[in-house]
């Protein structure tokens, strides 16, 4: 399963935010730097209000979301890649989870201490990416030096290695992250053989209070500190934001889903922003979801963007895979308006798609198979 991690200064709402995602209170969420050391691993249910529906067409006996994991990871601080603040055990962290949640604070409250003495978005996030980058810098330099020999004695390799180095190397020095070089397709494959920290995707959540959170979604661009954060992580990242409160989420742990909903609706508000940045997680790992539904279960299934139907189908069982003949193919959206797979079939919506088919988020499918 692939795992999120999330990350920022101590103190920014990062254990809240986990709290708030797997609906536990998993990671202690303490007014101090440090609280957490150990990461705390939790799985995910991956909001998707497209099985209730298939479900009541279906009279489904269950709904079965897909989900993702998310790693607390503990408060990085200044000089973390030179080891301070316990710095070189928490960039191993980063390094194991496949894309980065990035919290950033994005509320006054004197009662909350800030590990800077003040509350800066755009100052906490550059401390972030500086140990971050400075971390890859050091470890690139290490492999290039360990290369360079082997790529002057021909080995084809070594020398992919060090040409796309001597690319990286300045452009980290200049404070740019790996993601934001311009490479080609080749250069991408030979970039993730060097497990760089700034070479993964990554989130901003900007964690706002409970007051101002009805305003802060509805008007991003009007609160002081996260228009900042949306504009530094488009011009710095190519990078989405998602608005939160964490600490409203986490108040809702213990209340079932009515209660929660109205809890919600006296906020001024739908959402705390938690689903929202969920959905968003698992669209920047490069997930994608097909559906299955009958009377037993309607399910959500997870696939990676491109995935063609054989693949697929070898996600329910490898049988499936071997086996496969076709893929009965029906959008939600289709199947929404037309009730039933007969009525999809006799309007002419129903497909029967092959081996090259590549599924589409939201596809319902029924697999052909014979083993």
């Amino acid at each position: 399963m692939l795992q999120a991690g999330i990350v920022g200064l101590p103190n920014v709402g990062k254990s809240t935010l986990f709290n708030a995602v797997t609906h536990t209170r998993k990671a202690e969420a303490a007014n101090y730097p440090f609280c957490t050391i150990e990461p705390n691993v939790g799985v995910v249910t991956v909001p998707d209000e497209r099985l209730a529906v298939l479900s009541g067409l279906s009279g489904s006996k269950k709904i079965i979301p897909t989900a993702i994991e998310f790693v607390d990871i503990a408060g990085l601080v200044e000089g973390a890649s030179d080891g301070a603040g316990l710095g070189n055990k928490f960039l191993a962290n980063i390094r194991e989870v496949d894309a980065i949640v990035q919290v950033v604070r994005c509320f006054e409250n004197d009662d909350i201490i800030h590990e800077l003495g003040s509350v800066d978005p755009l100052r906490d996030i550059e401390i972030i990416n500086s140990e971050l980058i400075l971390s890859d810098y050091a470890a690139l330099e290490k492999r290039k030096a360990n290369r360079e020999k082997k790529a002057k004695s021909g080995d084809k390799e070594a020398k992919r290695e060090v040409d796309l180095m001597e690319k990286l190397l300045p452009h980290l020095d200049s404070g740019k992250p790996a993601l934001t070089l311009e490479i080609s397709d080749e250069e991408k494959k030979v970039l993730k053989e060097f497990f760089l920290l700034t070479s993964k995707r990554t989130i901003f959540a900007c964690n706002v209070s409970e007051e101002e959170l009805a305003e802060a979604v509805a008007n991003p661009d009007n609160h002081p500190m996260v228009s900042k954060v949306k504009k530094y992580a488009a011009e710095t990242h190519g990078a989405e934001v998602v608005v939160i409160s964490a600490r409203i989420e986490e108040e809702m742990i213990d209340l079932n889903e009515e209660e929660a909903a109205e809890f919600l609706n006296d906020m001024g508000v739908s959402d705390s922003g938690v689903s929202s940045l969920i959905k968003a997680v698992y669209s920047l790992l490069g997930l994608r979801t097909y559906l299955t539904t009958g009377v037993q279960e309607t399910r959500a299934w997870t696939i990676r963007a491109g995935d063609k139907a054989p693949r697929a189908a070898g996600v329910i069982h490898g049988d499936f895979e071997r086996g496969f003949i076709a893929a009965e193919t029906v959008a939600f959206e289709d199947l929404v308006e037309l009730k039933t797979i007969a009525a999809a079939r006799d309007a002419g919506k129903l497909r029967i798609e092959g081996k090259d088919y590549e599924v589409k988020d939201g596809d319902v499918i029924e697999f052909r198979f014979n083993v």
